[in-house]
């Protein structure tokens, strides 16, 4: 899959989010990159395994004083979805989950909070 075909995965990944939290998204900026980096990857004191996303910022519900500071970061990695998953509609699927897991901490969730939501919206 190419960069721009990925790209739109993430854009519809992005719009599959309810609309009332994309309002409410503050100062974050959704990137693409192709691998993580070897820091980001110390950084969550992986032990293998694959980063999908990785979200860096303070998440809303910590801020306090908060302005003038460079945006969240969210981070979708292409490779490793591409390595884990070989066909397309995993891939989307891998992608779309992936985003809103990202967002999630954004708005305060820690691992636990988002592993457990995330079961309930499988459930769904």
């Amino acid at each position: 899959m190419n960069h721009e075909e990925f790209e739109q995965l993430v854009k519809q990944g992005i719009d599959a989010i309810d609309e009332r939290f994309l309002q409410k998204l503050k100062n974050v900026e959704i990137v693409i990159e192709d691998d993580p980096s070897l820091y980001q990857i110390e950084k969550l004191r992986m032990k293998g395994g694959f980063l999908f996303g990785l979200y860096e910022g303070v998440p809303q519900t910590k801020r306090e004083s908060y302005g003038q500071v460079l945006p969240d970061k969210i981070t979708i990695f292409k490779n490793p979805m591409e390595q884990v998953f070989s066909n397309p509609e995993d891939i989307k699927r891998a992608v779309k989950d992936t985003v809103w897991h990202e967002i999630a901490h954004h708005f305060g969730m820690d691992e636990k909070q988002v592993r457990q939501a995330e079961q309930t919206r499988q459930k769904k």
